[in-house]
């Protein structure tokens, strides 16, 4: 619970982060959701929405906010699910589990550990989506649709350099779509649980490959209070020292962190 509350007060102050990732949401709505919002909003004098002869189409300012609201409901996991987060706290958490120290470091300093490393590793991807989408739309320069396709294409190119070609492909036979021929031709619908399910699965092979030698100094430990009759003795207790001083003496943090971050192709 204390987890939950700290991961949902951390992501209330990524606003920059949430307003970019939003522009990637969007095109996932269907059309017929669309469809049935307009027809709501045209009984309504503050939603209405303008169809122009060249086909794009202008929404009012209250059925903007509306939409905006509505998306901010399911933004944050789609954004925990779209970026690097999940594999950092994921691997952290082992990692603190494996060297024993029970809360220490505390759940918000994991958290904000994880959200800074994901906004280091997302950022090239983040800023092109700025600059490609963002600002031109900000600027009036292109429409919200041309800017949401190009926002949604960069974050496709992401994502299908992250995820396991197997997870893609499960995913896309599981929906009937066959094989892509390009990264902006995969949907959202299929890349985003096969991204999560790729992200899952290398975050705990990550966490084996941490817990290892944790494990051994542990074996060591209990075996030498064994030979020495010490049964009553906790072998956590004697071997949190040692686990410290090794991660300590190979400067493991920054390993760990250089590690994660090594894994990821911009």
């Amino acid at each position: 619970m204390t987890f939950s509350r700290s991961l949902t007060s951390a992501l209330a102050s990524l606003a920059p982060l949430l307003s970019i990732a939003l522009f990637c949401m969007l095109p996932m709505a269907p059309a017929v959701a669309q469809d049935a919002l307009a027809g709501l909003a045209s009984g309504l004098p503050a939603l209405t929405s303008t169809e122009f002869g060249d086909g794009t189409t202008s929404y009012s300012l209250s059925l903007q906010v509306l939409a905006l609201m509505t998306a901010l409901t399911v933004l944050p996991s789609l954004v925990l699910g779209m970026t690097s987060f999940t594999r950092i706290i994921i691997v952290l958490s082992i990692l603190r589990q494996a060297m024993g120290t029970q809360q220490t470091p505390p759940n918000q300093v994991l958290i904000a550990i994880a959200l800074f490393l994901s906004f280091f590793i997302m950022s090239p991807t983040l800023t092109e989506v700025y600059e490609k989408s963002a600002d031109p739309y900000l600027n009036g320069d292109v429409s919200a649709e041309i800017a949401l396709g190009s926002a949604s294409d960069t974050m496709k190119g992401f994502l299908v350099k992250n995820t396991r070609k197997d997870d893609l492909k499960m995913f896309a036979d599981m929906a009937n779509l066959g094989s892509f021929e390009t990264p902006e031709s995969v949907p959202l619908t299929v890349l985003l649980p096969a991204f999560i399910t790729s992200e899952l699965k290398t975050a705990f092979q990550i966490g084996f490959l941490l817990f290892l030698p944790f494990l051994v100094i542990d074996m060591v430990i209990a075996s030498i209070l064994m030979a020495l009759g010490m049964m009553m003795l906790s072998p956590m207790l004697v071997s949190l020292p040692f686990k410290l001083l090794l991660f300590v003496l190979v400067d493991g943090w920054a390993m760990t962190v250089g590690s994660l971050v090594a894994t990821y192709s911009a």
